[in-house]
């Protein structure tokens, strides 16, 4: 955990990637240039000292990632989000495979989610249904931009998805983690678009709908949408290294979504390994919402921090935190210790 000021923090990153984005695995210039799409992210918002080389970066090793998250990130459990791309490489960029086998060899730590693509048709059903037997799944990694021969994405509400979804919900995999911020070269802007969130969000309200990278650039859309359906969960992957970069841009994300959506529902990412988890847990745990703007948005409090950091995906996940990092007011539905700061009545965030 992390402690600072006599607070412990219990972190969850729950986006994180064992990726094999390297030349030798690349299959065409599309890899080529996603992969360095994922490089100039790095390069332009971290602190020049978490810079990699790109060689570094396409191919970094198991010893590189448990030393990133685990000996010095601060990071208590990390959750794989698995995308596969395998129009743009041989053996797919960053399977549940992969990641699995190294969250095999360190379960206390690691868990991988699964993934799927509506596009599969019935043969996809049966490998959702074999990914869940053989790792378990507690959730699921969306990315309905993916390339797939003529195809070039796909929508939350296709026919086939809601049967992908209503697999999900018959095999007791709840969080459904869906990509839904900045594109990706060569990927398409409109394929992900937030508007396909709120109908199935509505269709099923016992799954979880974590809405990775908080729709950047379409943050409003996505609070609109978010503060009327229970069951949306804003993801801070992207969002987070902007706390370094554009701060104030960062306060504006951040007050944005907690009036909108209150602390329950954040949960922190890193995004590794496009980001590290060390100098992102010290800055969030420093930052406060310039005075200039609390008028608006408030203060940044240290029990919304805790949830952000981790209290609220151990929730999602059944993750047993440790007494001395937990806090004590109950949350909005589960009335679980990990808490949860009550609303504002001043701020009318549900519909």
């Amino acid at each position: 955990m992390y402690e600072k000021d006599g607070e412990k923090y219990y972190v969850v990153d729950s986006h994180i990637h064992f990726w094999n984005g390297g030349a030798s695995n690349q299959k065409n210039r599309y890899g080529a240039g996603f992969t360095g799409c994922f490089y100039d992210y790095q390069k332009n918002l971290s602190p020049s000292e978490w810079v990699w080389d790109l060689e570094k970066f396409g191919s970094y090793t198991e010893d590189d990632l448990l030393h990133d998250l685990f000996d010095v990130g601060y990071v208590d459990k990390g959750i794989f989000q698995p995308t596969y791309l395998t129009d743009f490489y041989t053996e797919g960029f960053n399977t549940t495979e992969r990641n699995g086998a190294l969250a095999e060899k360190h379960p206390s730590r690691l868990i991988t989610n699964g993934a799927w693509d509506p596009r599969d048709g019935e043969a996809g059903l049966d490998a959702l249904e074999a990914l869940h037997e053989r790792w378990n799944l507690k959730g699921v990694k969306l990315y309905t931009a993916e390339w797939k021969g003529d195809s070039k994405g796909w929508k939350l509400t296709d026919p086939w998805s809601y049967r992908y979804l209503e697999k999900c919900e018959a095999l007791g995999i709840r969080n459904i983690h869906v990509h839904k911020g900045p594109t990706i070269y060569p990927l398409n802007r409109d394929a992900f678009d937030v508007a396909d969130v709120d109908e199935v969000a509505t269709a099923f309200p016992n799954l979880n709908f974590i809405i990775e990278h908080v729709g950047l650039p379409r943050l409003e859309d996505f609070c609109w949408i978010a503060t009327q359906e229970p069951n949306v969960y804003g993801g801070l992957a992207v969002a987070m290294p902007f706390i370094y970069s554009r701060p104030r841009y960062f306060a504006q994300i951040i007050g944005e979504l907690l009036y909108w959506l209150d602390g329950n529902r954040l949960t922190f990412a890193s995004d590794y390994a496009i980001w590290q988890p060390k100098w992102l847990v010290e800055m969030f745990v420093d930052f406060q919402i310039p005075e200039d703007m609390q008028g608006e948005y408030g203060v940044l409090t240290t029990e919304v921090k805790k949830k952000i950091l981790g209290l609220n995906a151990a929730r999602l996940y059944g993750f047993e935190v440790p007494a001395e990092a937990r806090i004590t007011t109950p949350g909005p539905t589960t009335g679980e210790s990990i808490g949860s700061a009550p609303v504002d009545e001043t701020h009318p965030v549900t519909a």
